[in-house]
């Protein structure tokens, strides 16, 4: 691979800075590089099966350009950074952020990989935060990974906002802190039951009750933070097992403008794929690796698509004025409780699923494989404790 010989490459002025959507000339070459950094062996066709399959599904579903991400000779920073002189430093940030995306998915995770991806992003002049974490990783230091990795930006700027969107009785001190016995929280979710038919706040009601989620401000529940996530699967219907939690964050992620938003895919892979982020949002997951690569070629669709959509949704609020809507666990969702699911959708510029996601297994959370059995028992069990007949609403489990 051809090393570094010089510095960063300047960023481009706006007078000639490249902003049309990227074109096979330019997409084989990054794929290229892309493969190159991450390719345990330093060689395009070296990547791993689910590396394959996630970077040839993100770039075709982002671009609409197929391309095989093993072929071809590799290509290294100097070079890359040559494809890259006339875009943006967001556009190389993306770029970054997917051999971020494709190292943080290899286990183990060799030393070199997370050298080289650092020597391509110096090449470009950016950097990420997760970079280092890869490094700890890399090292086997998953410990000090992990608590560099909920000190990251993200993470750290939840805190220093306020938080006002999430209608708790005060302040949160960390980023996944329960607000336990917050009883006017607790009755502000308790009355989404009470929108109306077809809206989104009775669809979020109905997706706790049928599967047993304490709402917020119960000492069993989810943090309000991580509760917001959940307003998004039913807003963008995905179901509630982890495949589809895969997609909800993958979607959640590319949504928003900051680049640092990036986090909260590289947390649910250390979750749900990896393992590397084992305690993630204090625990509240319970980790469970394999998730992509028990299927890779289906999942990698699945997330491709979610951040399709992500991008997309990002793009129509960029182009109407509302780029700071573009952080949805930002998003007070109680302004849209009582409004028609499709309206939200419209008025956010959500597209629907793509045929070939639904066609690779993306579930809703009202049909068949849309929720856990563990998730049926829950729901079953509240609503006998509640008095109240069970109802799915539509959800059921499916034995894989």
């Amino acid at each position: 691979m051809q090393e570094i010989v010089d510095g960063p490459i300047p960023f481009p002025t706006p007078d000639v800075e490249n902003r049309t959507p990227p074109v096979r000339e330019e997409i084989e070459p990054t794929m290229r590089s892309v493969a190159t950094a991450v390719a345990p062996n330093g060689h395009p066709s070296g990547l791993t099966p689910v590396q394959r399959a996630v970077l040839n599904a993100l770039v075709e579903s982002m671009t609409g350009v197929a391309v095989e991400s093993t072929a071809g000779d590799p290509l290294g920073p100097d070079e890359f950074g040559e494809v890259m002189r006339f875009r943006s430093k967001e556009f190389r940030i993306r770029m970054v952020q997917m051999m971020l995306l494709a190292e943080l998915l290899l286990v183990p995770l060799p030393v070199d990989v997370t050298e080289r991806v650092e020597q391509y992003a110096k090449r470009l002049g950016v950097c990420d935060e997760l970079m280092r974490v890869a490094r700890r990783v890399s090292h086997g230091s998953l410990g000090l990974a992990l608590i560099d990795f909920q000190r990251s930006g993200y993470f750290r700027k939840m805190t220093e906002r306020p938080v006002d969107h999430l209608h708790t009785a005060g302040a949160l001190q960390d980023a996944w802190q329960r607000a336990c016995n917050d009883a006017e929280l607790h009755a502000r979710w308790s009355a989404l039951g009470d929108c109306p038919e077809g809206s989104l706040g009775l669809g979020v009601w109905r997706f706790y009750k049928a599967r047993g989620f304490a709402f917020p401000g119960h000492p069993e529940s989810a943090p309000p933070f991580l509760a917001q996530h959940d307003w998004v699967h039913v807003l963008a219907d995905y179901g509630s097992t982890v495949e589809c939690e895969i997609e909800v964050f993958g979607l959640i992620s590319r949504c928003d403008d900051n680049p640092e938003g990036f986090s909260l895919l590289a947390m649910v892979l250390g979750l749900f794929e990896t393992g590397y982020f084992f305690d993630a949002a204090n625990g509240f997951f319970e980790y469970d690796r394999g998730h992509i690569s028990r299927d890779p070629e289906r999942m990698a669709a699945r997330l491709a698509d979610a951040m399709y959509r992500g991008a997309k949704l990002a793009w129509h609020l960029d182009d109407n004025g509302r780029s700071a809507e573009t952080d949805l666990l930002a998003t007070d969702w109680f302004a849209y409780a009582d409004w028609p699911v499709d309206d939200v959708r419209a008025h956010l510029g959500l597209l629907p699923k793509s045929l070939h996601a639904l066609e690779c297994g993306s579930v809703s959370p009202w049909g068949a494989g849309g929720m856990s059995p563990f998730q049926l028992n829950c729901g079953t069990e509240l609503a006998t404790a509640e008095g109240r007949e069970y109802d799915s609403f539509g959800a059921s489990p499916v034995d894989a």
